[in-house]
Formats: structure tokens, sequence, C-alpha cells
């Protein structure tokens, strides 16, 4: 399969997930900017993949990552994340979103599993009220776009 058959629109994600539930399928979702993947990304993911049968991920569009991180912020354009994430085993279907937090797009996608990172609290993870379970993963000390960043500018 090539990855960039697993990036969808809204609507055709919707429609694929319709199938994917038909089907038995446990969703699972998780988003983030991705700007530079790193082991703590591929942590996340495998730790989402592992706890149902399908992982969706949204990433933050260009525009959003910039309101989110600062001019200089994403190093890599929404497409090419997308396709980076794409190409990962783990990763069963990509959704680019353009609002600063993923609610709609959680709304849309209605998981069965919905996970964020531990550095949230539970009552601060936008989007549970859609989502059957949420779960936190303990992200990885010293692993962080912003991390790499700074190394690399030295």
């Amino acid at each position: 399969m090539k990855a960039k058959s697993k990036i969808f629109s809204r609507p055709a994600l919707a429609k694929w997930l319709d199938t994917q539930r038909k089907a038995g399928k446990k969703i699972v979702f998780t988003n983030g900017c991705f700007d530079i993947l790193h082991a703590g990304h591929v942590s996340v993911l495998e730790f989402s993949r592992a706890q149902g049968d399908v992982l969706v991920v949204g990433v933050n569009s260009d525009a959003s990552v910039r309101r989110l991180k600062g001019p200089t912020r994403p190093v890599n354009k929404q497409a090419d994340r997308a396709l980076v994430l794409a190409a990962l085993q783990a990763v069963d279907a990509v959704c680019v979103f353009g609002e600063d937090t993923p609610y709609n797009l959680i709304k849309l996608v209605r998981p069965d599993v919905l996970v964020k990172g531990g550095d949230y609290k539970p009552s601060e993870i936008v989007g549970r009220e859609f989502a059957k379970k949420v779960a936190r993963f303990a992200l990885l000390k010293g692993r962080s776009t912003t991390n790499i960043i700074k190394k690399v500018q030295k």
C-alpha cells in the first residue's frame, strides 16, 4: 500500500471509518504536529497502535503549527509531515486539521480509544467526550522537536 493512499480528507476519512467499524475494528486516535519525527513520536505511535486495530493520526496544518509554536515553525510542510507519518507501519490513516485543537476531527472519528501524552491531565484532553476510553502515554524524556531544533542551532 502506498503511503499517499493513507492520507484522507475528512469526508473520505468518515467513509473509510464506517467501513472499518462495520468490519468490527477498534479505532484509535492520536494527534500532534509531528514536525521533525523522532523517537518520542515513534513510541507514542506504536503505543497508540497497540490500543486497537486501526490508528488514525490527526496532524496540525502548517497554519495551526505556526499559531501554536511560533513563526519559525513548522520546519517541514504539512504534506511532507503527513506523508512521512502515513509511511509508518503503525499508522493506518492520516488527516490534517487546521484548527488549534483536534476537537472537530475527534468528533468526526469518534474513537474507541483517544491517546494523548502524559503531560496532559485527563480533564485537559480535548475531545475526550467523543471517545469510549482515554489512554495517556508517558513521554520519553528529552525527546522533542524543540530540543532537536535547539541542538541543530548550536
